[in-house]
């Protein structure tokens, strides 16, 4: 079995505790790592402070070489990363292979960003007081930041954290999933080959205990966490004065209007349920569609579904695969029982096996069962009809949740009232909840987080402003 060791301000080192990474798939062991305690954790702290004003002072074609640099370390071994995350996450190749491009893409964007960080020029006299004065606003790097990702998307969302800070000037130490934290440390060779200073990033699995400290310790300037709202919130409240950003969870909405491209709909609709097991944030979760075509909507979307072939993820022609482990499997299966048991229809799906919760769907559910109410997390949709387009955007705002939505309509006046009326960070016309580029302003509203990331967006995060307030020397 493979040893990969973790990566402490530019060392890669091995520790007291063991971390063995299995392959949900077939439940065989992956590679050894390790678990970095506090003594570790300490000196990366140390090491990352001491290396602050450092990154601060690179200029931009430094950072912009160093991001380039990771970038194409990634692109070169694409097809060992993309093994990696296969293997650690049960993830089905096209969308393993679809997350190391995004994350390779995240870099380059990154890498761009990092020659224009913003600054600006104010005249001043707009006030008797401020004649004869200018200024003249820099942003400077926020401090040091802790990054915290999740299973679902190992490279790219950690990603998203790793290159924003380089470009920004920010130290930072992530803290990966337990559960998938190979593709974060694949990752660290290519960082550790950039040129950028010790210290400046560091990749260490934790345990809970010990990774609190990125949440409460006052060294941490900026926390970035993405996972579960019940997480997120609650680490916010612990955060005492650092800045915090949060993507949180979802049940995100689709409408379906008369007027929609019907097959086009269907198709994009099967991808947004249930790519990896439907274990996305912006999974399409609730599909409503326009009663005149809810049932030709229906058997298209149930046949479709039939269809998705099961299969070993590292098998470029499997469409789904397990769940990350079994525990999520049967909370998947309760939460459909339960909603079968109180009037649901299931149209398709149910009939787990192991870790394995086949696509299924749901319809004639109510707003209070949890496969509404609540981020299912897995391949689980419900569709269900919608009289006029007023209550369709109602029943998608009927939720704790705001993150993305999707809207089906060939109709300016609808595309346009969605966009003034839907309370979510995103509204995708055409398309699903799950698109997503990596340059764009990404987030949500209500329980779904705070902040937005997207590589500029991100950076203007992990940046602070100053003013130099001055006599105009002309």
């Amino acid at each position: 079995m493979e040893e990969v060791k973790i990566y402490a301000a530019g060392k890669f080192l091995s520790s007291r505790e063991a971390l063995i990474v299995t392959n949900p798939f077939n439940g065989k062991p992956v590679a050894r790592t390790f678990k970095a305690g506090p003594e570790i954790l300490d000196q990366a702290i140390e090491q990352a402070l001491a290396v602050k004003e450092e990154l601060q002072g690179i200029p931009s074609w430094k950072r912009y070489k160093a991001l380039k640099y990771i970038a194409d370390f990634m692109e070169n071994k694409k097809d060992r990363f993309v093994s990696i995350l296969c293997r650690e996450s049960g993830k089905p190749w096209k969308y393993a292979l679809g997350e190391i491009d995004r994350a390779i893409q995240t870099f380059t964007v990154a890498a761009e960003e990092a020659r224009r960080l913003p600054k600006e020029y104010i005249d001043l006299d707009w006030t008797e007081p401020g004649e004869g004065k200018e200024g003249i606003v820099r942003y400077f790097p926020v401090g040091l930041v802790a990054g915290i990702s999740p299973f679902n998307f190992p490279m790219n969302l950690a990603v998203h954290k790793i290159a924003p800070a380089i470009a920004a000037g920010c130290p930072i130490i992530l803290k990966p999933s337990s559960s998938t934290p190979l593709s974060a440390l694949a990752l660290a060779r290519a960082i550790d080959g950039s040129g950028l200073p010790c210290g400046a990033v560091s990749v260490l699995p934790m345990s809970r205990e010990t990774g609190n400290h990125l949440v409460t310790g006052p060294q941490i300037d900026l926390l970035s966490f993405t996972g579960s709202p019940e997480v997120g919130w609650k680490m916010k409240a612990e955060a005492g004065k650092k800045k915090v950003i949060l993507e949180l969870g979802g049940n995100a909405g689709v409408v379906v209007t008369e007027t929609a491209d019907l097959d086009h709909a269907v198709n994009r609709c099967l991808q947004g349920a249930f790519a990896y097991s439907g274990q996305v944030c912006i999974h399409a979760q609730r599909i409503y569609v326009h009663e005149n075509i809810f049932t030709e909507f229906s058997q298209k979307f149930v046949s479709k579904t039939e269809k998705l072939r099961r299969g070993d993820p590292e098998d470029p022609e499997t469409d789904v695969s397990v769940m990350i482990d079994e525990d999520n499997a049967r909370r998947v299966e309760a939460w459909v029982n339960e909603a079968v048991d109180n009037g649901a229809q299931m149209l398709t799906g149910g009939n787990r096996e192991d870790a394995f919760y086949p696509p299924t769907v749901l319809t004639g559910t109510a707003p209070a069962m949890k496969v509404r109410a609540l981020e299912i997390f897995g391949p689980v949709v419900t569709l269900e009809p919608w009289h006029t387009y007023k209550d369709a955007i109602t029943e998608v705002n009927d939720s704790r949740y705001g993150l993305q939505a999707g809207v089906f309509t060939n109709r300016i006046d609808e595309m346009d009232h969605a966009f003034h009326f839907l309370n979510v960070g995103g509204v995708i016309v055409n398309d699903v909840p799950g698109f997503r580029v990596d340059h764009m302003p990404y987030g949500g509203n209500k329980d779904s987080g705070l902040g937005r990331e997207g590589v500029k967006y991100a950076i203007r995060d992990m940046l602070q402003s100053r003013i130099l307030v001055k006599y105009r020397q002309y």
